[in-house]
């Protein structure tokens, strides 16, 4: 039977989960330094993206995900699978990620991801951080603009 200190645990971990894929989406990526621990190793690379710590996924972000970019997306987490051990924490959480990307010549392409962070969590005086985090590639699929979606 999990104890209360475990249940409360694992909500605040999956809470943070979920505050994160808001970050994400609503592009408020300096509020990240309130999810990552600030030695946080975050591997973005299953998918292209950067690897680096907080800062350098923080600017990595503002530049690869703005506006003028991904216009729109949403991540929508589930199967969230925790464990907790003291101060410390694993998960593997389902990510599917539909994002809007826009053309050079305009117009948008969708595109889906479907993947899982791997993380390693961290209880800090401020609360639980994300001290890992590592995207694991499930699959992708394009939904071209001529589908008329």
């Amino acid at each position: 039977m999990l104890s209360q200190q475990e249940m409360s645990d694992r909500w605040e971990l999956q809470d943070l989960c979920f505050y994160y894929a808001h970050l994400i989406d609503t592009k408020n990526f300096d509020d990240l330094r309130n999810v990552f621990t600030e030695d946080a190793h975050i591997d973005y690379s299953v998918y292209g993206g950067d690897v680096g710590n907080r800062e350098e996924i923080i600017a990595y972000l503002k530049k690869a995900v703005a506006d003028d970019i991904f216009p729109n997306s949403q991540h929508l987490n589930a199967n969230v699978q925790i464990t907790v051990d003291g101060d410390v924490g694993h998960g593997r959480v389902m990510c599917f990620n539909p994002m809007e990307l826009a053309l050079p010549e305009g117009g948008t392409e969708t595109f889906m991801l479907g993947l899982w962070y791997v993380d390693e969590y961290r209880r800090t005086p401020e609360g639980w951080r994300i001290s890992r985090r590592v995207e694991e590639k499930s699959w992708k699929f394009n939904v071209p603009d001529f589908m008329g979606i």
